[in-house]
């Protein structure tokens, strides 16, 4: 008698428990990722094109060198230091917005192609290394807030321009003809230091801020910005690069120099909380604790439940093998054989042969039937469940399979 068998979810893993799984740090990276997206697209919005003259976004400077053009001062943009010390010639202003990201070969080479050639040099918000090679002698004080300042000085160029948008950083000059404009705290945040025999006058200003486009219309920003940058006819607008050739070499600061002191503690602060956090949780959990179940669940249906999970998994192979295992098992004792060698074929086969000789139909194939190979079908495999069942029931009760003999006799 056969029953149909029920149609039961599948209990493998399936796609939904997949993802009801994985939804969690799935759905954790996705924020991470649009969190750094949006972060990148609203910092990439205020720095795109930041002091570039060909750029009209908030940061840029087109406003500026469009006012130098319309004075007739040509403005060439240049990313290569060695491009900027050769266009700096005599009559130019050469004016490096960033100069703290040069290399120390690079301020070198700057300042020695220039030194001697009549013009202007304008770093903006220079650095200490930037001072040793264009302002030696020059120190830089702790910034301060940007904001309308004064000029506070004699410089005509900042006596025409008046109040400008000035702040960040301060400098300290030991020469007494150099110009301290635009002070705060008592310290210049405009200091030009005068050209010596057949050189060149430097500028060093604390902030950008007055050559933004966004700022230029502000106070006497425009004016102040006009007269510094268009002494000369020509401007060298130096936009330092990271493509830059003679930037490549061995000294220069790695990915790691460029993080901030402050993340790599917060990051440090992370890698402890992410050991300690799984050390709570491998705590948590500890060792296995048997208990005892909350129901009695029949073997009949444990049975039923593993048979329909080797059903659903095609596992042919596995349910052979434990039903060849579990059959072998309860024979051995049955016929003398020790339950360590149940499974050893040249123990256990002698003695089920011994065992059956006088028993009809006994001649199957019993190597095959109890070490054989996995069914490739199902129908095969209730074939080999009928036989084992019938080969054990052959051992425990003889007599029903004993031949009978004919009443007349």
């Amino acid at each position: 008698m056969t029953t149909a068998t029920p149609d039961t979810p599948a209990l493998t893993p399936t796609a939904r428990r997949l993802w009801t799984r994985s939804r969690g740090p799935l759905l954790a990276l996705l924020l991470l990722v649009v969190s750094g997206v949006v972060l990148a697209a609203l910092q990439s919005g205020e720095q795109h094109g930041r002091l570039d003259p060909r750029s009209a976004d908030r940061a840029g400077s087109r406003a500026i060198a469009q006012l130098l053009a319309s004075h007739g001062v040509s403005t060439h943009v240049v990313t290569a230091s060695e491009e900027a010390a050769a266009a700096a010639g005599p009559d130019t202003t050469l004016l490096i917005t960033d100069p703290d990201v040069l290399t120390q070969d690079q301020l070198t080479g700057l300042h020695t192609a220039t030194a001697h050639t009549p013009g202007r040099t304008v770093l903006l918000a220079p650095g200490t290394p930037a001072l040793e090679s264009f302002a030696p002698g020059v120190l830089m004080e702790p910034p301060v807030r940007i904001s309308a300042r004064r000029p506070a000085c004699s410089l005509p160029d900042a006596r025409r321009a008046g109040s400008a948008l000035l702040g960040g950083l301060r400098y300290t000059s030991p020469t007494d003809s150099a110009d301290r404009c635009y002070p705060s705290g008592g310290l210049p945040t405009l200091l030009r230091l005068p050209a010596p025999d057949a050189g060149r006058d430097t500028v060093l200003l604390g902030s950008p801020d007055l050559l933004y486009n966004h700022h230029l219309a502000e106070h006497g920003n425009a004016s102040l910005a006009l007269q510094l940058l268009g002494t000369h006819k020509h401007l060298v607008w130096y936009l330092p690069s990271v493509s830059d050739p003679s930037s490549a070499h061995d000294d220069q600061r790695g990915f790691l120099d460029l993080i901030p002191s402050g993340w790599r503690w917060a990051l440090l602060q992370l890698a402890f909380a992410a050991v300690f956090a799984a050390l709570w949780r491998a705590r948590r959990l500890g060792p296995l604790v048997p208990e005892r179940l909350p129901v009695t669940v029949p073997a009949a249906e444990t049975t039923e439940g593993h048979a329909r999970l080797y059903e659903q998994a095609n596992a042919r192979d596995r349910a052979s093998a434990v039903l060849r295992s579990a059959t072998r098992t309860r024979l051995a004792p049955l016929l003398g054989v020790s339950p360590t060698h149940a499974h050893t074929p040249d123990l256990l086969l002698p003695a089920l042969h011994t065992h059956l000789a006088s028993v009809p139909d006994a001649s199957a194939d019993l190597h095959t039937l109890l070490f054989g190979p996995a069914p490739t079908d199902d129908k095969a495999l209730v074939h080999l469940a009928d036989q084992l069942d019938e080969l054990e029931s052959s051992i425990v009760s003889p007599e029903r399979h004993a031949p009978r003999e004919h009443p007349d006799r």
